[in-house]
């Protein structure tokens, strides 16, 4: 069957727009209800349950609805423009915030400010508070020790670039004889999965070059340590379950599924898959390791901050704002919310009335960082657009696939971010 070519912004918003299920209607004579528009996919299910212990509770209608992975920002733009718009939404830190700051309430004077246990979770604009972080999370390369140490070694043999790529050559050689598929999860670059290498791997030649020039930000990306991103992104698509020109159409669940499956020994990702790795592993055979990269490896943390910031619709009615201000305190202080956000989503959260998390890589982060390990700072909330990232993406799909090239990738990090820099000015 024919079809009519679509451009790539135009699949996506009928895309978000097939995945977003209507908002309920809610009574006209509500006293204030509440829209939530979730970044998290593989948080759904609790705040869905959050949320109607809440309501329950309250009686105050809450809604969730939660965009497709990969998907947030197209779905926010076409979510905004109804009537009946998200009360609560997320930005993912300065750059995100430039889009949405007209739309954001001054949570300055707000209880849930109050309760940050430092001014650094707030995301300001000028003297206003635009948003508010809500979780402090970790990422690296999870590991699968039962595999590790049925092909011989354990974590102490993997402390540094060299180590590892030593190890998983090894694993690699021997995958048939494992039985596994190969050493790392397929490096998807589908939508839903991409962001794993075009941000969360790219943070790392950014958080050395910012770290090297003592900056928070620059103009012009210099790209002093894109041989290192070379290197890692080589490993994870040479010592793969998959060939390299298959991982355009990877996705986040594929390679979720073969780490869960046991067809791979490593897997990038972060502490928010604790919830969904705990139905299989148990904690005794999960760990959480840097993602070494050859430049200062043996003071290396995980990579540890965040890009989830809560912001209120300002337009919403007072009714609303009240309710989603009351709503989203609750979260943070009741034993309700506090236990939910813990235990069932695996959230470490900024604020003073936290439960400790039950996530064994939220305990790992904190044995790194007692035992003087630095975390790797989140610098990719500086990155200069999503635009930037998709190119990023493109380039190191095409580089994977073997139809392009690294000076591809190279030119996509560097000169794309000076114009995409220039014109968020």
């Amino acid at each position: 069957m024919k079809m009519k070519k679509v451009t790539a912004m135009g699949l996506a918003v009928l895309m978000a727009a097939t995945l977003i299920p209507a908002v309920p209607a809610m009574a006209e004579d509500a006293a204030g209800k509440v829209y939530y528009l979730n970044f998290k996919p593989e948080q759904d299910e609790a705040w869905q349950n959050l949320a109607k212990t809440y309501t329950d509770e309250t009686g105050v209608p809450v809604t969730v609805v939660t965009a497709a992975s990969g998907q947030y920002e197209t779905t926010l733009q076409s979510e905004m423009a109804k009537s009946d718009a998200p009360t609560l939404f997320q930005v993912n830190g300065p750059v995100g915030l430039k889009n949405w700051k007209d739309y954001c309430y001054d949570l300055k004077d707000t209880d849930i400010a109050s309760q940050l246990t430092s001014d650094a979770y707030a995301l300001k604009d000028g003297d206003a508070v635009d948003g508010i972080a809500y979780v402090i999370e970790s990422y690296g390369l999870i590991v699968n020790k039962t595999l590790l140490e049925k092909a011989g070694y354990t974590l102490d043999d993997i402390k540094s670039f060299d180590q590892l790529k030593s190890v998983a050559d090894d694993i690699q050689s021997k995958k048939d004889d494992l039985g596994i598929k190969g050493a790392f999860t397929c490096a998807g670059m589908d939508s839903s999965s991409d962001w794993r290498f075009k941000t969360h791997l790219a943070n790392l030649p950014i958080y050395y070059e910012y770290k090297a020039d003592g900056i928070e930000d620059t103009d012009a990306i210099k790209g002093t340590y894109l041989d290192n991103y070379k290197n890692v992104f080589d490993l994870y698509i040479t010592d793969s379950t998959c060939d390299g020109a298959e991982l355009s159409a990877k996705t986040a669940d594929d390679s979720r599924n073969e780490f869960v499956n046991g067809e791979a020994v490593f897997y990038q990702n972060g502490s928010w898959e604790y919830g969904e790795l705990c139905k299989t592993f148990k904690d005794d055979e999960l760990a959480m390791i840097p993602i070494y990269f050859g430049v200062d490896d043996e003071n290396e943390g995980l990579a540890t901050g965040t890009e989830n910031y809560w912001c209120v619709n300002k337009n919403a009615s007072e009714d609303d704002i009240k309710a989603t201000l009351d709503f989203i305190n609750w979260c943070v202080t009741s034993d309700e919310g506090t236990k939910s956000m813990a235990d069932d989503m695996g959230f470490t959260i900024p604020f003073k009335t936290a439960q400790e998390s039950n996530n064994i890589f939220v305990r790992q982060d904190q044995g790194y960082t007692e035992a003087g390990l630095t975390p790797v700072s989140w610098n990719f909330t500086t990155m200069p657009s999503e635009e930037w990232k998709n190119g990023l993406g493109t380039a190191l799909t095409g580089y994977a696939a073997g139809t392009g090239s690294w000076d591809d990738v190279v030119s996509a990090f560097v000169d794309n971010w000076a114009t995409e820099k220039a014109l968020s000015e």
